[in-house]
């Protein structure tokens, strides 16, 4: 008895901690469990290459410079992830073998350029290439996002004051034209009756909705759904010239910044297929892959493709001819960043005075069909 007394009080005591630490704690293992689901911000990952790529210029070993990104990181998911890339690295493991543990966070192109900088030896200047083709895929996607927020900010404006309007307005005024006794106009009677059937079916109208999005999302994901979704897309006026120009700079400029690091030609068009989000482009490099096995020429399959313009041949052929593919790859990538640039700040300035008359159209249309039958009463009694 006296020895299970003894053993009892020489047992160690479980700390405790308080209610603000155990939260802390709570959120750092739900950080950790999204670490390898969570998707970083294509922004983020930059900075993080930019940065990481200074410190090896300047002579910080990796280890060091992984840490002092890892306290100076904001994203709690990121800095866990960060924290372990580190601990994997001072336990010996490569570099690129510990970032590819979190594929959300660092894509294949990323592990692929750090995997050929651990080879060659050069980390430091083959991260900061990464960082410039990073930098230019974030302004190419700030350019296309910024000409696509405004129409669609507009139109749902539209969408939620028309809305307004037909479910809380109209039917005061239905109540008022109901005592007319007369006959209502036409197009007052189909906005009465449009009001009638969002006030009964709003809510199951709202679930359609989200249902459609839903099943056509379901759908884009398969095979067919991708094909079926790009080629739609193609067909679309500008915005069909816009898509294809964007993914043409994408296919461009990561084809020629692998390269360039040393990436081989098969793994190069690998990444640059996974990378591509386009059912074209990973078509032309699955089969470019096949010509390359058999002893063929890039120029060879996409001046077979017609997705792929007249100048983008000739200029992978020129490329081939004078041992710099990579080099005229980067041309025309900058060459189609131009022209997107263009095309966007063009439709940014056509969309305006398109969007006001339809908002003029719309919202005119439905207050003359509501102040018709006020027009027509009052020339009956005159």
């Amino acid at each position: 008895m006296a020895t299970l007394n003894s053993a009892a009080l020489s047992a160690p005591k479980k700390k405790k901690i308080s209610f603000a630490e155990g939260q802390r704690l709570a959120k750092r293992k739900a950080y950790e469990k999204q670490a390898k689901r969570k998707k970083i911000p294509l922004q983020e990952l930059t900075q993080f290459t930019q940065q990481i790529s200074a410190m090896l210029e300047a002579g910080i070993p990796l280890v060091g410079a992984l840490e002092a990104l890892e306290e100076q990181t904001e994203n709690p998911v990121f800095q866990i992830i960060i924290r372990n890339v580190r601990k994997d690295v001072s336990a010996g493991r490569a570099f690129s073998e510990a970032c590819a543990e979190y594929p959300k966070a660092f894509p294949n192109l990323f592990v692929s350029m750090v995997e050929a900088g651990e080879a060659s030896g050069g980390l430091a200047e083959i991260l900061d290439k990464t960082s410039t083709y990073f930098e230019d895929t974030v302004k190419l996607i700030k350019q296309v996002k910024g000409a696509l927020t405004y129409p669609i900010a507009v139109i749902g404006l539209a969408v939620a004051l028309v809305n307004v309007l037909l479910i809380f307005v109209i039917p005061v005024f239905a109540e008022m034209f109901a005592d007319f006794g007369q006959e209502l106009p036409k197009p007052t009677q189909f906005l009465i009756g449009t009001s009638d059937f969002l006030k009964s079916y709003i809510i199951f109208l709202i679930m359609g909705i989200f249902a459609f999005i839903w099943a056509l999302k379901r759908v884009i994901s398969t095979p067919k759904g991708r094909v079926a979704k790009d080629r739609f897309i193609l067909k679309l006026p500008v915005i069909g010239d816009l898509a294809r120009k964007v993914n043409l700079s994408r296919f461009c400029r990561t084809y020629a910044i692998l390269m360039r690091s040393g990436v081989p030609i098969l793994r190069t068009l690998e990444i640059v297929r996974n990378a591509s989000g386009n059912t074209y482009i990973e078509a032309a490099c699955k089969e470019v892959s096949k010509q390359i096995s058999q002893g063929g020429q890039v120029s060879e399959v996409l001046a077979a493709d017609p997705y792929f313009p007249p100048m983008v041949k000739h200029m992978a052929r020129a490329g081939e001819q004078t041992g710099n593919v990579d080099g005229m790859m980067v041309k025309v990538a900058d060459f189609y960043d131009g022209e997107v640039e263009t095309l966007v700040s063009a439709l940014t300035s056509l969309m305006e005075p398109i969007l006001i008359c339809f908002l003029g159209i719309v919202i005119g249309g439905i207050v003359m069909a509501m102040f018709l039958p006020i027009f027509q009463l009052s020339s009956v009694v005159s």
